[in-house]
């Protein structure tokens, strides 16, 4: 049954800022949820809006959908976050935020002295082979550490 209430895709996106094509993977990757008219159209309910204005603060702060997915999960299936909610998954995210963060702060800190020094030895190197991490795992010390998951 439709409802007045009920938002397409293109109004959801004209009204979130957020583009068809990006509402469609929210929707695959069940972040979002739409219901289909007779006609094949999705619907989104209006509600959706503030799951969608959700997701795009998570990904502002650069937290991954994976995340975002995980907080979803611990809510009602049509469950729309309310303000109790936000401040659940903030406070999760701070942490993984926070190491960032301190993470940041430490390449900042020490970007200009490896630079400055021009050693640009990666078996001793500090900065590209903290602790000489490679020699660990044997003589191809051209190895870096593999990137961190975000």
């Amino acid at each position: 049954m439709p409802n007045e209430q009920d938002l397409s895709v293109g109004q959801l996106a004209a009204r979130s800022g957020v583009s068809v094509s990006a509402l469609h993977f929210y929707e695959r990757e069940g972040l979002i949820r739409s219901r289909r008219t007779p006609g094949n159209q999705r619907r989104y309910n209006r509600s959706i809006l503030r799951r969608v204005a959700v997701i795009r603060a998570a990904q502002r702060a650069g937290i991954p959908l994976s995340a975002v997915s995980d907080a979803f999960a611990e809510l009602p299936r049509d469950g729309v976050p309310d303000q109790e909610d936000w401040q659940r998954m903030s406070a999760a995210w701070q942490q993984e935020l926070a190491q960032r963060i301190s993470q940041l702060e430490h390449l900042r800190d020490r970007l200009g002295g490896c630079i400055g020094c021009g050693c640009l030895s990666l078996s001793m190197c500090s900065f590209v082979n903290p602790d000489d991490a490679a020699a660990r795992r044997g003589d191809a010390s051209t190895l870096l550490e593999p990137d961190r998951p975000t």
